[in-house]
């Protein structure tokens, strides 16, 4: 059964964020709100834990995790970005987008693309997120808490947060509540890998991206 923590949306207790913290440190798996639908996430530095949340959502290794940065500046970190796409992203940090960029070697093997050693990453417009960001210094995987079941559909999807804790109460190890219903929109992925810039996916703020392609040279 997962330990539940209750944090206010806005101003998240910073003595629970801690206790989050050490439990992602000790490779804890959690469940927790992210500024489109709730995520399952780890600590991106611990191994098991990343195996673990493969394990939750029947991810095989070639498929990529993306992963929560806390800035710009922390993203070229963990992959290579362009002047034309930091130029784009700039406008949309943070917020509901998804990045594809070539990752660096800070990125683990079991987080990228194998054959295209790509990576996702998303900066979130969600206190709760950055706050925990912030204390554990490390990014954190953000996978969508979408889980097939027999038949291939995805019975979590849009599911109300009661019986979304309760279908994963016994996969995860935390489970984060802000007192907020889940939300149902995905994020927009826009992939970086090429000489332009694709739109591969229309979530949140689809459009806001497709503005910006076309404005920013």
């Amino acid at each position: 059964m997962a330990i539940l923590y209750e944090l206010h949306p806005q101003n998240p207790q910073k003595r629970t964020i801690e206790k989050i913290v050490s439990d992602l440190r000790s490779g804890a798996v959690m469940l927790y709100p992210t500024d489109t639908v709730y995520a399952i996430g780890c600590d991106l530095s611990v191994k098991s834990a990343l195996q673990k949340v493969r394990q939750i959502k029947e991810l095989s290794n070639d498929k990529p995790l993306t992963f929560l940065c806390s800035s710009l500046s922390n993203i070229a970190q963990y992959a290579r970005v362009s002047d034309r796409a930091y130029r784009i992203m700039k406008h949309l940090i943070p917020g509901p987008y998804t990045f594809l960029l070539p990752g660096t070697k800070l990125v683990p093997k079991l987080v990228m693309s194998p054959k295209r050693k790509t990576t996702g990453i998303r900066v979130p417009d969600h206190l709760i997120c950055q706050a925990l960001l912030q204390t554990l210094g490390n990014p954190i995987i953000s996978s969508s808490a979408h889980l097939p079941d027999e038949e291939g559909d995805f019975p979590t999807l849009g599911m109300e947060k009661a019986k979304l804790f309760d279908s994963l109460d016994n996969l995860v190890d935390i489970i984060i509540d802000n007192g907020v219903e889940p939300g149902f929109e995905v994020s927009t992925i826009l992939d970086f890998t090429e000489e332009e810039p694709v739109v591969v996916r229309q979530g949140l703020g689809w459009q806001e991206v497709e503005n910006w392609l076309n404005f920013v040279p």
